[in-house]
């Protein structure tokens, strides 16, 4: 993916259907990977939310955990469980795992050796259940930062994920990409600052939304440019990770405690799925922090 080919990109524009009623969302069955928390502990800081001194539940982190995954069921679709192992406490994060697009799957090289051990399972795991793998050489940390809009690929950088890992995974994949500058250590991931609510489809356009001063200031250039319908979040729901939301289309599970960004939600036609998922708040994760989706 050449400097050339992105700046062609950047001069697209998606749009939204402001005020679309529900009826008019359409729900697509998902098949997700989730990873137990059973060795789920704050025991290092990589990011601004990790205490170490501040206890983490275990109990209640798998009955959240459970209830995510329950309500993921409810909601028609198809969960995949990878266990955990001992000595990797963020492996829960399993949008971190890798990026899946067409059956392709490029995993993650993570950037900090906190985290590295989780990339020999995870591979293992995609390669006994996803039709094909190819390994990167470059550090990126899979859909924290690199987000399918069904037509873009959003790739965040700026803490974690390698800028020139962009297009290593851009050709993996085969899809056009648009780099995203992260600037806030809060939002150290583009998965905590920008949620793809609607992908795009024979029936449906691109939605997002997205917390603007997570970003550089060309990058919050290049949102509105092609997301001028975008949902703009609060910093005090983004805080919350609203944005850390997990969409089928119409479905949004999102933190209970982000009412505000329910009621956005609601009035673009989406449903608000409220979970509590704030143990995880604890490591800096949420409800798509948790869950990585299988294309």
């Amino acid at each position: 993916m050449t400097a050339e080919h992105t700046s062609v990109v950047l001069t697209a524009t998606a749009t939204t259907v402001a005020g679309a009623t529900p009826s008019r969302r359409t729900p697509r069955r998902q098949r997700y990977l989730v990873t137990r928390p059973t060795y789920f502990d704050v025991v290092y800081s990589i990011n601004p939310w990790m205490h170490t001194d501040v206890a983490t539940d275990s109990g209640l982190a798998m009955r959240q955990w459970e209830n995510l995954v329950a309500t993921f069921r409810r909601l028609g679709h198809e969960v995949e469980i990878c266990e955990g192992a001992p000595g990797l406490p963020d492996m829960v994060f399993a949008a971190n795992a890798g990026t899946v697009i067409d059956g392709v799957a490029v995993p993650a090289k993570f950037s900090t050796d906190k985290r590295s051990g989780e990339e020999k399972p995870y591979t293992d795991w995609f390669r006994d259940h996803v039709g094909s793998v190819v390994v990167p050489t470059l550090v990126n940390e899979g859909e924290g930062d690199l987000l399918w809009t069904g037509r873009l690929l959003l790739a965040g950088s700026g803490f974690r994920t390698d800028p020139l890992a962009h297009n290593e995974v851009a050709e993996a994949l085969g899809v056009p990409l648009v780099p995203l500058k992260l600037v806030d250590p809060f939002f150290y991931h583009l998965d905590t600052a920008l949620a793809v609510l609607d992908t795009e489809t024979a029936e449906s356009t691109e939605t997002i939304a997205y917390y603007p001063g997570a970003f550089s200031a060309g990058s919050q250039s290049a949102l509105r440019r092609l997301y001028p319908d975008a949902i703009i979040v609060s910093r005090a729901d983004a805080e919350w990770f609203a944005l850390n939301a997990v969409s089928d289309g119409r479905n949004v599970v999102v933190p209970e405690q982000a009412p505000t960004f329910a009621r956005q939600l609601e009035e673009r036609g989406f449903a608000p799925v409220p979970v509590d998922v704030s143990e995880f708040r604890k490591a800096g994760g949420g409800a798509k922090c948790c869950t990585l989706i299988l294309r």
